[in-house]
């Protein structure tokens, strides 16, 4: 599936006009129809699937599907390998707060850092995710909140996920 600018991404991308910051509108140069997804958000390191998600629902992107692509293909579930433990999944919670507040909200960012550096025990940093992941919810929506509510299920020691 390639990604493929929409007119309202052309319209942006035309000498004076400049709704978009740089590095959204650096995306939209890449969008030529054959690149991925996941092509074009690897040149933006970790913020490039964010960036390319929010610009496929604010109409600037949009995806091309191709008739090789419909072939069924196994997909996986983004696989995780690693150690389960309570210093993963801080760190994890660490992450996402820096990814979904520390731009847009940094007086938020802050407030769930510290609480995050002030949980000691499993108890308390598993309060400081759930409101976490309530603010994650009102500001980016259930499915977001819930694909993070997964993968912390799966970092979180065994005895503790359920």
């Amino acid at each position: 599936m390639g990604l493929q600018k929409t007119d309202k991404a052309r319209a942006e991308l035309q000498p004076g006009r400049r709704s978009l910051g740089q590095r959204e509108r650096a995306l939209l140069l890449l969008a030529d129809g054959r690149k991925s997804v996941q092509e074009v958000a690897a040149y933006f390191g970790h913020e490039g699937e964010q960036l390319v998600l929010q610009l496929l629902r604010d109409g600037y992107l949009s995806q091309q599907v191709s008739a090789a692509a419909v072939v069924v293909q196994p997909t996986a579930v983004d696989p995780f390998d690693g150690k389960r433990s309570l210093a993963t999944t801080r760190m994890f919670l660490f992450d996402i707060c820096e990814r979904m507040f520390a731009k847009r909200d940094p007086a938020q960012a802050e407030f769930f850092r510290e609480a995050l550096r002030n949980a000691r025990d499993r108890a308390s940093m598993l309060e400081v995710g759930r409101a976490l992941l309530d603010e994650v919810e009102n500001t980016a929506g259930a499915e977001r909140a819930d694909s993070i509510r997964e993968r912390i299920a799966m970092l979180l020691p065994e005895e503790m996920a359920a």
